[in-house]
């Protein structure tokens, strides 16, 4: 993977990380989805988050 690639795969987990956390509690960007999938979602975004940054630590 391209550095370039990494940044903007974290970038975008970050994102999506931050409005599964809002909608678990303020219910707003998706109308409360239900604490199943607000779940789901946010640790497969720190899956992806995850591999992003290892993946852009060994390209140094």
């Amino acid at each position: 993977m391209e550095k370039w690639l990494c940044w903007g795969s974290l970038g975008v987990a970050g994102i999506l990380l931050l409005l599964f956390l809002v909608d678990m509690f303020m219910e707003i960007p998706f109308g409360g989805a239900g604490y199943i999938v607000d779940g789901i979602g946010v640790v497969s975004c720190g899956l992806v988050a995850y591999l992003a940054w290892d993946s852009s630590t060994e390209q140094q």
